[in-house]
């Protein structure tokens, strides 16, 4: 359903937020190792999401990426946003450029329910619910 791009940002996301409640940054390598994705693709994820201004940055010695504690209300519709756009909950189920409301094709009913129900569970979930409720995980590589 999400790219592999958005799976990594939202892990990556998840992550730095873990961090940044107890008043952490966190580098490229560590992100890399917990959410099991290669370092230079983490490091184009990270691009993304300091520049939808999802996450923070600072250079130099300490530095790293941090949610800033004003960015509380994070939702996961944010980072599949930044990442993936809208086409999620656009998109004809089938893939067809002719599918819409007035030319519909056979599962844009029944996918159009779908993806209003995914919209507003990522509308409604927290980037730091989730990062609170998923304390201690690994991913597995694909």
């Amino acid at each position: 359903m999400f790219s592999k791009s958005c799976e990594y940002a939202i892990r990556s996301v998840i992550i730095v937020c873990q961090n940044s409640k107890q008043g952490l940054k966190t580098n490229v390598k560590e992100i890399s190792e917990r959410a099991g994705v290669p370092e230079p693709y983490i490091a184009k994820v990270m691009q993304i999401l300091v520049k939808a201004h999802l996450v923070q940055s600072s250079k130099g010695p300490g530095g790293g990426f941090f949610i800033d504690a004003n960015n509380t209300e994070l939702k996961l519709i944010d980072v599949v946003n930044a990442v993936d756009g809208d086409s999620l909950f656009t998109a004809c189920g089938l893939g067809l450029k002719e599918c819409s409301e007035k030319n519909p094709c056979p599962l844009h009913d029944k996918f159009k329910d779908i993806r209003n129900n995914l919209k507003k569970m990522l509308m409604t979930t927290s980037i730091h619910d989730l990062s609170e409720k998923l304390v201690a995980f690994t991913y597995t590589s694909k």
